[in-house]
């Protein structure tokens, strides 16, 4: 069974992917455009991650419009992972509007069920969210986590069989230390824009002694796509 290829789900997701496209417009010309030059890059990211010290939360909420989503064929791929996998519980760290957690509870609902535990720190993205994920069918497999990802998934119990990491890139590091007692041996760790530019993120699972098997992927290119592997 594969939902990807018609009904609820692939409606829903042909919607947002248009929506998103116009929402994002301008804002990825800019990225497109510093792909071509690898240090108008670095500086834009430099930036953001300025932007995201000095205070994420009023950062972020001048990014609430933007869907900010995964494209098409890594959205199919994050179905391959978790349905390879045989994941039943996934984190999710950066909801925005649902489109990528529409691609795993879809591969979930495809496989008898699961949940995805999906983090948003920008309340009406997390409202949109859970709409999208209503029209996709699919609400009932996922659970939105609103405000700050460090604080809500604190105390998280029971194992964890896929992550997700699309939200702050200043997070990603701290988010999945947070997540290590949870992980499985064998447990994907796929993280965008974690672009190999100073990153200690990248660094530390790309490190053999932390207990990850890492490498870039070439999945829409320019997103800087890490793909690791919880080894220990």
């Amino acid at each position: 069974m594969n939902s990807l290829s018609s009904g609820r789900v692939a409606d829903t997701l042909q919607r947002l992917f248009q929506e998103a496209e116009q929402a994002d417009r301008a804002l990825m010309a800019q990225f497109d455009g510093a792909e071509q030059n690898e240090q108008i890059l670095a500086d834009a990211i430099a930036e953001h991650l300025a932007g995201e010290q000095r205070d994420v939360r009023a950062f972020y909420r001048g990014y609430a419009d933007n869907f900010l989503n995964v494209a098409p064929e890594y959205g199919r791929f994050l179905y391959q992972c978790v349905r390879a996998r045989g994941a039943k519980r996934i984190v999710e760290f950066g909801t925005s509007m649902g489109v990528s957690t529409i691609f795993l509870a879809a591969a979930l609902r495809d496989m008898g069920g699961g949940l995805v535990i999906g983090t948003e720190l920008e309340p009406g993205k997390a409202e949109r969210a859970r709409a999208n994920l209503d029209a996709a069918g699919l609400a009932d497999l996922v659970e939105i986590r609103v405000g700050d990802a460090r604080e809500t998934l604190g105390g998280l119990d029971g194992d964890v069989d896929l992550v997700l990491l699309d939200g702050a890139f200043s997070f990603y590091l701290p988010v999945l230390k947070l997540l290590e007692p949870r992980l499985k041996s064998g447990t994907p760790v796929l993280a965008e824009n974690a672009f190999d530019l100073d990153n200690p993120y990248l660094d530390y699972v790309r490190d053999p002694a932390n207990g990850y098997l890492s490498q870039p992927i070439p999945i829409s290119p320019g997103r800087g796509n890490e793909f690791s592997v919880f080894v220990r």
